[in-house]
């Protein structure tokens, strides 16, 4: 009887203890149920469910340049994914996913008693797909030393409403659009775009085999960073797809028999192709977005880092990446060069002045300086060296270097920009802002504003042209002293000074001759050259001062490309275009580029575009970009213009083909930094070897046969008349005798400007510059 009743009353015991677990558990399920732990979404919120996406940026034929997120996320649909994609996640994460209703209650068990009564806060595992789906959507929240309870519970109450909402499919397309993979990327299509560079659907067995494989832990099977062991991580998923019966023994050793082979793509905003494209493109979007004609629905901004907004752009992807290709080719030898001219002494090392201003620009010079530190201390914590990664051309380098060191480093090398328009509708075809968006990034195409060299004297042509001067009209090409411009002589490249030869304007042009261009615009009227100028495309303010005719005003890429496209162009400049249209992630349409509803205006004659076109084509067939036939082999039809400025700190060369406009620019970012040398720093030899390399690969392309083989209109047999003529003459024997132009003569004065339009300009020391 006794042994009776010890038994029963630790019956009684037990049972009473377990009831107060079911209750306690009940209960503290009850709490969190009812939003005690934090709110757990209704079921209604999860049917309208709203996912942070990428905004793709595309090209003009709907190719992914790029993208902007937070999480790096684009939706895909069911369809879109491949059978083996869904027989490798189920086999490896869920193998009973179609037969649950969403929880594995006894591994919520398991976790519950183990962390409550052995505090093993390691004792996770057994998740569904439908639970890790709810921990994607809406994370974890540290709860103390229950935290794994609370989460998994909450995560329970989710998953088992999203399995009562939606369809098995339904789940597994929301799980692989927001699945965290390696390197920030969310979501399968960016995974497979990234690692790939192929979307989801088109994803191999390997391939999906080791996307699927990289979800147990994205950093540690990362398979850029550890190809062999992904490649292990792969091989388990196939094994347990043979194990499940989603692939036959000789199907799963064939796939295991491959190696993982990367095509992968940076969609960081400073690594991947065209990345200054991309950040002018983000600023033009987030400021179009802030107008109150392009709100959401609800009378909100887009956001578009996390709306999934589809940007289509202009540029040609293809045609991007021959760009990059030859600009990086060629600035990496003309580096080199660059730096063996100038040897030991280089102005990045000598010269204190450069060194001393540009340290003062330098963010960790100025905060230690609101510090209150002295300039010694400043100089002495700016010299600590630490280890730092280093640009160079041929490969980065980890060094031992101090911030000064950095400085005199990147100070040493030459930049460059570069612009493609397509000039009948002024589409952005090509885009380079600089040489490398990572370390330098300042974009040369829509910020700077640099020296433009004889690109400017095409403008002086075009106006003496259309303000009825011939063609055939000579100038001596002798030096002259304006004595109105305190003695100013501009002077030629190469020391060109014989003082009885004279040029017609198509040799002067193409020649890019300084004296005669001086004179020409002293011809036609300085104002004439400028209001032309404007009307074709150039925004910037322009001095009223002679030293334009050779190129001293500073304009940008992208004005100076606009005006070029009116050669090509009916004489009509045709504004850059860069976004076509801007949809939201439902294909809903935001924003469209509508054509103009005004036709631009004709700002020349066909008569005089005719004539400048001729002129150009001569700077490349005999003048100063020869090198585009002699070097580059190119037999396409091309005009074009090269520029030098003033001590060879700007390098410039405009490409005119029938369907494109190219502009190239390079220098060095400190403006008191230039060549040592006219022969490395002209513009034929800095600026124009990346069109001619540009070209080449366009013309290796068949794709751009249409632009390649182009041909410029035929001139009117009026402008072939009156281009009928030597291109040079020598004076003939009286004017020898008698005397020709002047040594010395002032610049034409505009009448209605009392005392002369330049008499403020007295004392004023002009500038020159070569061809």
């Amino acid at each position: 009887m006794l042994k009776k009743f010890f038994k029963n009353k630790w019956v009684k015991r037990i049972s009473y203890l377990f009831l107060f677990f079911i209750i306690a558990f009940a209960g503290f399920y009850a709490s969190i149920y009812v939003g005690f732990w934090g709110e757990v979404p209704t079921k209604k919120e999860l049917s309208d469910l709203k996912q942070s996406q990428a905004t793709q940026i595309l090209d003009k034929d709907e190719q992914l340049i790029g993208k902007f997120y937070v999480f790096d996320r684009q939706s895909v649909t069911y369809n879109d994914l491949p059978k083996p994609l869904i027989d490798a996640l189920v086999a490896t994460e869920d193998v009973r996913f179609y037969e649950h209703d969403g929880v594995d209650n006894q591994s919520l068990l398991r976790v519950f008693f183990k962390t409550i009564l052995l505090s093993d806060e390691s004792s996770g595992g057994g998740s569904t797909i439908t639970l890790q789906l709810a921990k994607n959507l809406f994370g974890r929240k540290d709860y103390g030393s229950l935290g794994i309870v609370v989460n998994k519970i909450r995560e329970s109450i989710v998953a088992q409403r999203m399995e009562d909402i939606y369809s098995k499919k339904d789940i597994l397309t929301m799980y692989f659009n927001t699945v965290p993979f390696s390197d920030n990327t969310y979501g399968i299509e960016s995974a497979s775009l990234k690692f790939f560079n192929k979307h989801t659907k088109e994803l191999s067995l390997p391939e999906a085999a080791t996307l699927v494989g990289s979800l147990k832990a994205n950093h540690s099977y990362n398979p850029r960073l550890f190809p062999e062991r992904s490649q292990l991580r792969r091989d388990v998923v196939l094994q347990q797809m043979v194990k499940y019966g989603y692939l036959s023994e000789k199907e799963g050793s064939d796939a295991m028999q491959s190696k993982i082979e990367l095509d992968y793509q940076y969609y960081a905003p400073n690594q991947g192709v065209a990345p200054y494209f991309r950040e002018n493109i983000k600023k033009k979007v987030e400021k179009l977005l802030k107008d109150k004609d392009y709100l959401k629905p609800d009378g909100s901004n887009y956001n578009i880092y996390r709306d999934g907004l589809k940007i289509y752009t202009t540029l040609d992807l293809t045609m991007q990446k021959y760009a990059e290709e030859a600009m990086q080719k060629h600035m990496a030898k003309l580096q080199q060069t660059y730096e063996d001219a100038y040897g030991n002494r280089a102005p990045w090392l000598t010269n204190k002045k450069i060194l001393e201003s540009n340290l003062k620009k330098l963010k960790r010079y100025q905060q230690l300086q609101a510090q209150g530190l002295s300039e010694a201390q400043i100089k002495d914590s700016l010299t600590v060296k630490k280890e730092v990664e280093l640009f160079e051309w041929s490969e980065n380098k980890v060094v031992q270097a101090s911030t000064i060191d950095s400085l005199q480093h990147y100070l040493k090398f030459l930049n460059s920009g570069m612009v493609a328009l397509d000039p009948e509708n002024g589409a952005v075809r090509a885009y380079i802002g600089g040489i490398d968006y990572r370390y330098f990034k300042y974009d040369h195409v829509s910020q700077s504003k640099r020296q433009v060299g004889s690109t400017f004297k095409p403008f002086v042509y075009t106006a003496a042209i259309e303000n009825g001067m011939e063609p055939c009209t000579y100038f001596p090409v002798k030096e002259v002293t304006y004595t109105d411009m305190d003695d100013w002589t501009p002077k030629n490249a190469g020391g060109l000074n014989d003082p009885d030869l004279n040029y017609s304007l198509e040799k002067a042009l193409s020649n890019s001759v300084n004296t005669i261009a001086v004179k020409v615009m002293n011809e036609v009227g300085i104002e004439k050259v400028i209001d032309l100028a404007h009307k074709m495309g150039i925004e910037s303010e322009i001095e009223e001062v002679p030293s334009i005719a050779l190129g001293t005003e500073n304009l940008g890429l992208l004005e100076l490309a606009k005006a070029y496209t009116s050669f090509v162009n009916e004489s009509k400049p045709t504004t850059p275009l860069f976004i076509t249209k801007i949809e939201d992630k439902n294909g809903n349409l935001i924003f469209e580029n509508e054509a103009e509803e005004k036709e631009p205006e004709q700002v020349y004659s066909d008569y005089t575009r005719q004539v400048m076109l001729e002129f150009m084509k001569a700077t490349i067939n005999e003048g100063t970009a020869t090198r585009i036939r002699n070097t580059y082999g190119l037999t396409n039809d091309i005009a074009g213009k090269t520029g030098t400025t003033q001590d060879n700190k700007d390098g410039w060369f405009v490409g005119i083909t029938p369907k494109l406009v190219t502009v190239t620019w390079v220098g060095n970012d400190d403006q008191r930094i230039g060549f040592s040398s006219t022969g490395i720093g002209q513009g034929a030899n800095s600026a124009l070897p990346i069109f001619g390399e540009f070209m080449q690969e366009l013309n290796r392309d068949e794709d751009f046969n249409s632009i390649t083989q182009a041909k410029f209109e035929t001139p009117d047999n009026e402008v072939l008349n009156d281009l009928d003529c030597e291109l040079s003459k020598e004076d003939g024997f009286f004017k020898k005798l008698f005397g020709g132009e002047k040594d010395k003569k002032e610049f034409k004065k505009e009448k209605k400007k009392k005392g002369g339009i330049f008499s403020f300009l007295k004392g004023k020391k002009m500038k020159t510059t070569n061809n």
